[in-house]
């Protein structure tokens, strides 16, 4: 028989270790300090997420008297986003955004300047479609706009265009008119990132003023020249 030789470092280590009444686990494993990195969502699920979170979304007026939510139409990845006013009796039905008449004056105005529409990506500030087609109030525009930003955050667009004085008050809040700011290049922040933004008529206003189309003629070259100078491809 062997007697094992006892080390008194040993001894006193473990009497110490004992003595704060531990449960310790020893290992001879090392320790794996380095941090995981955390999980990164594709873009498809975190627009997933965002549209649950909208279809979710409690005490709203709009919600309860729409068809069904309208989310977004287009090509996820586009460089340019489109941001509208909210869904009328035709995207209610469709569940897709610009899908009326103002739909159709948009994809012309687009194709005015080499785009197609497919090659964009387009929502509206509310999801649903409020009753007998009203504007947003100012407070289900301040409540929406939260997932605008985020929609914006996640699309990550290198152009984003706001039509209408509701897409412009989303981001921009109640005091400016339109008149004023339309065909100015303006920079808006969004988690921390700034994006190049230009606010313009919306295709529904231009149906009622048929005048104002040369203004909104000038907004689209000046898109058309920042798409040329950005060198995006389509």
């Amino acid at each position: 028989m062997t007697k094992k030789i006892l080390n008194q470092n040993d001894i006193i280590n473990t009497e110490i270790i004992n003595s704060y009444d531990l449960d310790c686990i020893f290992s001879d494993n090392p320790i794996n300090r380095v941090k995981k990195e955390p999980l990164i969502l594709s873009k498809v699920e975190q627009l997933r997420k965002l549209r649950e979170k909208i279809r979710n979304i409690e005490d709203c007026e709009l919600k309860n008297n729409a068809t069904k939510i309208v989310f977004a139409d287009g090509n996820i990845d586009s460089p340019i986003m489109i941001v509208g006013e909210g869904p009328g009796q035709k995207e209610d039905e469709l569940g897709k955004p610009f899908m009326g008449d103002a739909g159709m004056l948009l994809n012309k105005m687009l194709k005015a300047i080499n785009i197609n529409r497919e090659n964009v990506y387009i929502t509206n500030v509310v999801n649903f479609r409020p009753p007998n087609n009203r504007k947003p109030e100012s407070y289900e525009i301040t409540k929406y706009s939260s997932f605008l930003k985020n929609h914006i955050s996640i699309i990550n667009p290198k152009i984003l265009i706001l039509m209408g004085s509701t897409a412009m008050e989303s981001l921009f809040g109640s005091k400016n008119k339109i008149s004023k700011e339309r065909g100015n290049w303006k920079e808006v922040i969004i988690s921390n990132k700034t994006f190049c933004t230009m606010i313009t008529f919306h295709p529904a206003y231009l149906l009622r003023q048929a005048d104002q189309k040369k203004y909104s003629w000038m907004d689209l070259k000046k898109i058309r020249n920042k798409i040329d100078e950005l060198g995006i491809n389509f």
